[in-house]
Order: C-alpha cells, then sequence, then structure tokens
C-alpha cells in the first residue's frame, strides 16, 4: 500500500473549533437574555424613579432656580423650602392626622376585612365568590356619591371634622380590598391545617386565631401596607369632612396655592410632596423581606 493511499484511509477528524463555537453561542444566550432583562429592569426603575428625583431636586431650590432654561443642576441646596412648608402649611400637626387616620382606618380595615375574607375562602356560603366579586366592584361607584351623604350623616350628627368620622369613612373604601386579596392568601392555605386543629378540639375561630393568623402575618402585613398607601394619598373624603382639626397632609397642599399674583411656591410644594412620601417609604423598607413574600404569595396562588 502506498503512502497516498495509506492518507486516503484515515477518517477525516471532525471540525472542533466550529463545535466549540456552537456550544459558547448556546451558552451565551441566557447571559445575554438575563443582560436584556437586567437592562429593561433598570430603565423601567429609573422612568418610575425619575418624578421623585425631580421633585427631591425641586424641593431643595431657591424659588428662582426652579424655573431656570436650561434647567439649573449645579447649585448650593437650601432647606428653607422644607421650613417654609412646615411653617406656613402646619405640616406637623397634619402629618400627625394623616397618621392617625391612616393607621386606625388600616387596623380597623384590616380586622374586618381578614374576617370576610376568610369566611368566603373557607365558609360554605352559597355563592361566595359573586359575594367577594360584588363587594371589590363596589369600588366602581365614584366616590363623590359617597362623599356627601356621609358628610349630610356626619353633620346632622355632629361628628364632622373629627378623626373617627374620617376613619370610618376611609374604611368604606379599603375593607374591599383587604377582603379580597386576604381572600386570596387564606385559599392558598392548605386546609389540612385547619381540619389538624379541628381534630385536636379547636373551634372554628380558635382555629383562625391561633393558626391561620399566625401563618398568614406576610400577607396580611402586605395588605397592610397597601391599606395605609390607599388612606395616606386620599383627598376627597377627608377635604368633604374635614375644617380644621382633623385636616390631613393631601388637603394642606391641596391648599398650598400661595398668593394669585406670584403662583403657588412650587418649592414648598415639591419640599411637602418629600415628606409625605418619607413615612411611607420608611415603613416599606422596614417591612421589605415580608412585604416582597407576601406580595409574590398573593400573586401566584389562590
Amino acid at each position: 500500500m502506498t503512502t497516498t493511499q495509506a492518507t486516503s484511509a484515515v477518517p477525516a477528524m471532525p471540525d472542533k473549533p466550529a463545535a466549540s463555537d456552537a456550544t459558547a453561542a448556546r451558552r451565551s444566550r441566557p447571559r445575554t437574555a438575563h443582560r436584556v432583562r437586567v437592562a429593561a429592569g433598570v430603565v423601567v426603575c429609573a422612568l418610575f424613579l425619575l418624578p421623585l428625583g425631580w421633585m427631591l431636586l425641586t424641593s431643595v431650590k431657591l424659588q428662582r432656580d426652579i424655573f431656570t432654561t436650561p434647567p439649573t443642576f449645579l447649585f448650593v441646596p437650601t432647606g428653607t423650602q422644607y421650613a417654609e412648608a412646615m411653617t406656613s402649611a402646619g405640616l406637623a400637626g397634619k402629618m400627625l392626622n394623616t397618621a392617625l387616620v391612616a393607621g386606625g382606618s388600616s387596623v380597623l380595615s384590616l380586622a374586618a376585612g381578614a374576617m370576610a375574607g376568610y369566611a368566603l375562602a373557607r365558609l360554605r356560603i352559597r355563592g361566595a365568590g359573586l359575594i367577594g366579586v360584588l363587594i371589590l366592584a363596589s369600588r366602581g361607584v365614584p366616590p363623590i356619591a359617597l362623599a356627601v351623604p356621609m358628610f349630610l350623616v356626619a353633620r346632622n350628627l355632629g361628628l364632622t371634622d373629627t378623626h373617627a368620622t374620617l376613619i370610618l369613612a376611609y374604611c368604606s373604601f379599603i375593607i374591599p380590598y383587604v377582603m379580597w386579596l386576604s381572600r386570596g392568601y387564606f385559599l392558598a392555605l392548605p386546609k389540612e391545617l385547619e381540619e389538624s386543629a379541628m381534630l385536636d378540639g379547636c373551634s372554628r375561630m380558635g382555629t383562625f386565631f391561633r393558626v391561620i393568623l399566625p401563618i398568614s402575618i406576610p400577607g396580611l402585613l402586605a395588605t397592610f401596607i397597601f391599606s395605609i398607601v390607599l388612606a395616606w394619598e386620599e383627598l376627597l373624603f377627608a377635604m368633604v369632612l374635614t375644617s380644621r382639626h382633623a385636616v390631613t397632609v393631601p388637603v394642606a397642599i391641596a391648599g398650598m396655592v400661595g398668593d394669585t399674583d406670584k403662583g403657588a411656591n412650587w418649592g414648598a410644594l415639591a419640599a411637602a410632596g418629600m415628606i409625605t412620601v418619607i413615612p411611607v417609604v420608611v415603613v416599606a423598607l422596614l417591612v421589605q423581606k415580608w412585604l416582597i413574600r407576601g406580595l409574590a404569595d398573593g400573586a401566584t396562588k389562590g
């Protein structure tokens, strides 16, 4: 056999560089997709945070620097806008009113809504799903249609401009949300937990308070934060039902329009907006772990 024939009899070796390139390309696809998702998340977060950042910049500028063209980014920060917002609008007292009303209405709504949600999730009620949908659909009623009758009733009873009246008014639109959200959390829990507790001698109410509530804390905490946000930013009921003693921060901000000749003090308004945002952000950060867990459970179960 000649050398040429021996060479031709040897099988051709596979193209290793080409195979390795294909493998590397397949491995790089998940990394590319991950980078795209991260970049998209950063862009979305930036879009949501841009108004908040602009409000923060406006709150630490002097009035003459707010409307400069082009916008001024290099300036000496000042706290005069915050001082003016706290003194002229009396935000210190309004913040206390807002905290009392938001906290009280959220606690009452969570107590009533959680029990209603548990009843709709576990008790054998005919048409429980329809009842829940109708209660949630009541939020489609225009708020002004409820605010005026509430004002007339409160005025006849001599209960206008009180914290208790405002708390009860807020419960009317917070309870449906709490009921619907808590119902989803309770549906996600296994029924075997309640059956075991009842076999050990617990009543239905005992099972709810001793077994269900402790393991539902993340979901209920997320619902509580949601209720706080709803009550904290509410304007219409507070504007109709209060006049002096129980005025909340949104009503005070709405009244910060300044003189008609000079226009609104946008620096003080931005400072007031930042003052109202900070407490909610701090509370959300303190309970971030339980909040994320509760929101995830409510979004993927039930």
